[in-house]
């Protein structure tokens, strides 16, 4: 647990119901943080529900409803007034995921708070990338951009011109990374089997990311992939079944 010097806010139904200068964050699983917020920060009405939740390090939540003058969320804030860790007393959780934009600073942040511990680096490579599948070429490229983050695998960003166009199938799949920004999918078709959500691109994302711009990326955890003429291992991840 640490305070961030990051003024963070968030909206919901179109008002901001929380303004602070003194976030919290609090690491209560081993992947990224959550925010708690100093109560007197939160400018919506909170109401207890009259339910509780316990927790082993932070001990019982109330769960409270956040009243907007849109309506009411129900249960969408937790307070530890009686915590073991005197520093939760006056903060409240909120529920990331009912609130309609969280900011850090003026820049929109999606899924969770920006680890301070975490790094990005994104370096241009001439490493020769092949990617395969049931032994069928998808991609080969000379010239990938190599993303190298804390805690995972490197990730071989591809020029789509280097992909094989005609296996790909457009996907409606979105998905929001803090550190990167919106991810839209395209699934593999190989023979007769249809492998889903295979491969991302960032069109458009956020600034600290630019040089994957357009570029796709494949599951290492699901493909084949050779660097250099050796072939890699498949990781062990979230995202391997």
């Amino acid at each position: 647990m640490e305070e961030s010097a990051k003024r963070v806010r968030a909206y919901a139904d179109g008002e901001l119901v929380v303004d602070t200068l003194h976030p919290l964050l609090v690491w209560e699983g081993p992947h990224y943080p959550t925010y708690y917020l100093p109560v007197a920060d939160v400018r919506a009405k909170l109401i207890a529900s009259g339910e509780t939740e316990h927790s082993p390090s932070r001990g019982d939540a109330e769960l409270l409803d956040m009243v907007t003058s849109q309506r009411t969320l129900e249960k969408v804030a937790k307070r530890y007034p009686e915590s073991p860790l005197p520093e939760l007393r006056e903060a409240v959780r909120i529920d990331w995921s009912a609130m309609d934009e969280w900011l850090e600073e003026d820049e929109p942040v999606y899924v969770h708070p920006r680890d301070p511990y975490k790094r990005i680096d994104i370096l241009a490579s001439s490493r020769h990338i092949r990617v395969e599948l049931d032994g069928v070429v998808l991609a080969e490229s000379r010239s990938p951009r190599i993303l190298f983050e804390t805690s995972l695998p490197a990730r071989y960003y591809l020029p789509l011109t280097d992909l094989k166009p005609e296996l790909l199938r457009p996907s409606d799949t979105i998905t929001h990374c803090p550190y990167k920004g919106a991810a839209s999918y395209w699934s593999v078709q190989v023979g007769e089997t249809t492998y889903p959500d295979l491969v991302w691109c960032y069109r458009a994302p956020v600034a600290e990311s630019q040089k994957i711009a357009g570029l796709a990326c494949f599951f290492n955890e699901k493909v084949d992939i050779w660097v250099d003429g050796v072939q890699q291992e498949r990781p062990r991840t979230p995202w391997s079944k």
